[in-house]
């Protein structure tokens, strides 16, 4: 057995959640080379690196994959927000199973085979972090009433909002998945109440950024961080900058003498073989001739693994859902949704075996 003294460097996994519109985007664009999957398209406006509106959780799961391919192109990974992921993630579930809500599992089942699902998803978020990437998640904030085992009485607190049922877990698995909860929100400093004495208005505004854990919210951080800062990159800039900083451009090394050059020379290892380039991910534009009335949850996945509806077509009939022929658009929502997206793998994988038989 290997025993690993010390502390170990490594890529970090960061939750950020707060109200809407605070700025927890604008705080993850200023991670390291940031890469963003906005699920609910809010980064519009701003000048960052991301990869198309996921519109299938199997959608998701490929973009994140990419990511990892990568290599060091990329230092972070935004999920921008991981509570409309999770909807992705709900939608995915029902489709499969044919049913048209969470609720119509019954006994609560619906929700553990989202925390099952959403585990996994944390689980390949991770195997990004082991490859080197920061990964962050934002989410939304709500106000829940909580009550505490040895208190007489219930108050209200800040949470993920995520899971809004008493029967789900995504919330917990989040908060333990990550190594720094982030709480953001918009600082009270005085509550003054009008001239009659009866209704009281919050003044301040200041955005602030809560690290550890308080009654009102759920944060936590391994670094140190105060209790409360400014809502500022700079606060968080040295954990994420471990690297050694370069020499000035202008500064030049001092030169050895000659015979220590020939010594040096000759016991310098050879270089490290050149890294391939990363290859840039897949064009968003539809294939030519791909039927516009192909649902947008499957299309994607069409373009980004350059599939035509001829093979769609051809493992559908081959397993006799569908006459051979029959157009894309024709078939049954609930069949695209829980068996061509909700099993890309293995239908790609069918494309993949009749492609290596007779190509199109």
């Amino acid at each position: 057995m290997q025993v690993i003294s010390g502390r170990v460097q490594k890529a970090k996994k960061v939750v950020l959640y707060g109200p809407e519109g605070i700025g927890k985007s604008s705080l993850a664009g200023q991670f390291p080379r940031p890469i963003f999957i906005d699920t609910e398209g809010s980064t519009t406006e701003m000048d960052v690196d991301r990869l198309p509106k996921p519109t299938s959780w199997e959608m998701l799961n490929q973009q994140v994959k990419w990511v990892k391919q990568q290599g060091s192109q990329f230092g972070t990974l935004v999920i921008d927000t991981i509570d409309w992921a999770e909807m992705l993630c709900v939608e995915s579930i029902c489709a499969a199973h044919a049913k048209k809500g969470i609720e119509d599992f019954g006994y609560g089942k619906g929700y553990i085979f989202v925390a099952e699902e959403l585990g996994r998803f944390l689980n390949l978020l991770s195997d990004v972090v082991e490859s080197g990437i920061n990964v962050v998640l934002t989410a939304h904030a709500q106000i829940v009433k909580f009550e505490q085992p040895d208190e007489m009485g219930a108050y209200d607190r800040y949470q993920l909002k995520l899971g809004q049922k008493t029967g789900s877990r995504t919330a917990a698995l989040v908060k333990e998945w990550a190594d720094m909860v982030l709480f953001i929100n918009y600082k009270t400093f005085s509550v003054a109440t009008d001239d009659k004495g009866k209704k009281n208005k919050g003044q301040g505004g200041a955005r602030t950024v809560y690290a550890t854990h308080h009654p009102a919210w759920d944060a936590k951080n391994r670094h140190g961080l105060p209790d409360e800062f400014p809502l500022d990159f700079g606060y968080l800039a040295h954990i994420f900058n471990k690297a050694a900083t370069p020499p000035p451009a202008d500064s030049q090394p001092e030169q050895p003498a000659p015979s220590q050059q020939a010594t040096q020379q000759q016991a310098a290892p050879p270089p490290p073989p050149s890294q391939p380039a990363p290859q840039s991910p897949p064009p968003a534009q539809p294939q030519q001739g791909l039927n516009p009335s192909i649902p947008a949850s499957l299309c994607d996945l069409m373009v980004q693994h350059r599939v035509n509806e001829a093979e769609i077509q051809t493992v559908v009939g081959l397993k006799g859902y569908y006459p051979m022929h029959t157009p894309i658009a024709n078939y049954d929502p609930q069949f695209i949704d829980g068996v061509l997206v909700g099993a890309w793998d293995k239908v790609y994988a069918m494309i993949q075996t009749a492609r290596a038989e007779q190509p199109f």
